[in-house]
């Protein structure tokens, strides 16, 4: 009985359900700690009063992760506007810093390897007047002094949900309006973003926000930004090879280096085997989702993967196709788009699934020997990867555990939209790049479409030729939560 008590308390330990409770945090923003930091936006002098490392739950597990970096404009502490905002109007900028779903710090002043010597995110928010708040978040490698794993999913998206309660229960206190976060993110980030659109006041959270003491507030937020995010992956594996079946051949990853590209091998009969298989499990989820296209027109496929959502997708292509002609793009490296009198009429789907190329092999997501970043999500306490889909439960390795339904229901955006006891954001924009194949252009475009059949208000593109990456358009992101917060 001892040894199953321990058991079991490690593995909540691990989900975050019950914790070992340390010093008790104050949760009261102190707007006097402050630091005064000056930087060099677009050629102009910014100074900001700098609110760093902010423990944002009362109860932290780690507080070199669990912390706030808040950053506000010194005028709005001088009484000043700032295009327009004043320190009562200015939204709230809440990017993170999450990747693969390992542990994040919040994100800081100085630029970063993302940012390729452009200003930040950060900086350019806090030229447009926005606050910016940045919370660290626990990722899927976190372990406690014990050596128990205690970043496993729900874990980041629990700390971030944390800091938005922090920042909305010390909103009197603090410049920037916490009716106005605007959360922002990248790939798995992007999921953490969308995720805190989509899941606002979940019940399904509070015992993890309880346990560490997190501020009494709620967590829903204004508007969500999201850059190629890694979302529903309890299907994202048979939305991979519905896209990539047929083509045998991906490019390895390895260390990055710019003279090595990517060493191209091909897909085993097995993993042939895989993708054929995975492939005709995906039209029957799209199907049973009963999604409408703007015209009311129900979106479907056929048991050979054809139907009106593949052309959806495909209008999408085409649009950024346009976009790219129209702002003076040379085209003729792109055979398989026909453009006529000055509009994009044809794709060759096939041609630019071929240019666009296989990353991952099948299960892109869940691994059959566990070892992808996402298997490593779901572990818990005790165990380090777990499966989560079907498919992988029953394909993998014998005797490899399976996660939760409840958790892995928790890391779905997609369960939420549209059903009863979530607040969902009121704006939306997601990107995800044309040349993007981390995952399926179904995955985002699925999403996009559920939050617009249930009337909510989605700016979605594919940006032409952009691989997996963003903050790659500041301006138009920036111009973006102008229009919705003015």
């Amino acid at each position: 009985m001892k040894i199953y008590i321990s058991f079991l308390l490690l593995f909540l330990t691990g989900l975050g359900v019950v914790s070992a409770q340390g010093p008790k945090y104050d949760l009261t923003f102190r707007p006097e700690k402050y630091t005064r930091q000056t930087v060099q936006v677009g050629g102009e002098t910014l100074t900001v009063r700098a609110y760093e490392n902010v423990v944002y739950v009362e109860h932290p597990l780690d507080t070199s992760l669990q912390k706030l970096n808040i950053y506000v404009p010194e005028a709005y502490f001088e009484g000043k506007a700032v295009h327009g905002y004043t320190a009562a109007t200015a939204p709230i900028f809440f990017p993170n810093r999450v990747g693969g779903y390992a542990p994040a710090q919040p994100a800081n002043l100085r630029p970063g390897p993302r940012d390729g010597g452009k200003p930040s995110a950060v900086l350019v928010a806090l030229a447009n007047g926005y606050v910016v708040a940045s919370a660290g978040a626990r990722g899927r490698t976190t372990q406690d002094q014990a050596h128990v794993y205690i970043g496993k999913a729900p874990a980041a998206l629990v700390d971030l949900k944390a800091a938005i309660r922090y920042l909305k229960f010390n909103d009197k206190n603090m410049p920037g309006d916490a009716a106005k976060i605007i959360s922002n993110g990248t790939s798995a980030g992007g999921a953490m973003s969308t995720l805190l659109g989509a899941t606002g006041n979940s019940n399904d959270y509070a015992s993890y926000l309880e346990t560490l003491g997190a501020a009494d507030a709620t967590d829903d937020i204004f508007a969500v930004s999201a850059y190629c995010p890694i979302i529903n992956l309890d299907h994202a594996d048979m939305a991979y090879e519905w896209q990539f079946a047929g083509i045998h051949t991906y490019k390895r990853r390895g260390p990055p280096d710019a003279n090595k590209p990517a060493a191209e091998s091909e897909l085993t009969a097995g993993q042939i085997d895989v993708s054929n298989e995975l492939k005709v499990l995906f039209p029957a989820y799209l199907n049973q989702l009963k999604l409408k296209n703007e015209q009311g027109q129900l979106l479907t496929l056929d048991a050979n993967g054809e139907g009106t959502f593949k052309e959806l997708v495909k209008s999408y292509v085409v649009a950024s196709a346009q976009r790219a002609f129209d702002r003076g793009v040379d085209m003729s490296p792109f055979p398989w788009i026909t453009i006529s009198g000055g509009k994009v009429t044809q794709l060759d789907f096939a041609a630019y699934l071929k240019y666009l190329g296989r990353l991952k092999t099948p299960p892109a997501f869940d691994a059959l020997d566990l070892a992808t970043p996402e298997n490593q999500l779901f572990g818990n306490g005790a165990v380090d990867r777990r499966h989560f889909t079907d498919y992988g439960a029953t394909h993998g390795s014998s005797g490899t555990m399976r996660a939760e339904t409840v958790v892995v229901k928790m890391m779905n955006p997609m369960d939420y939209v549209g059903k009863p006891g979530a607040t969902t954001a009121t704006h939306w924009r997601i990107r995800h790049g044309a040349k993007d194949s981390d995952t399926s252009l179904a995955i985002s475009l699925m999403f996009a479409t559920l939050l617009r059949n249930n009337g909510i208000q989605v700016d979605y593109a594919l940006p032409w030729a952009v691989t997996h990456s963003g903050d790659y358009d500041l301006d138009e992101l920036t111009a973006w939560i102008d229009q919705i917060c003015r």
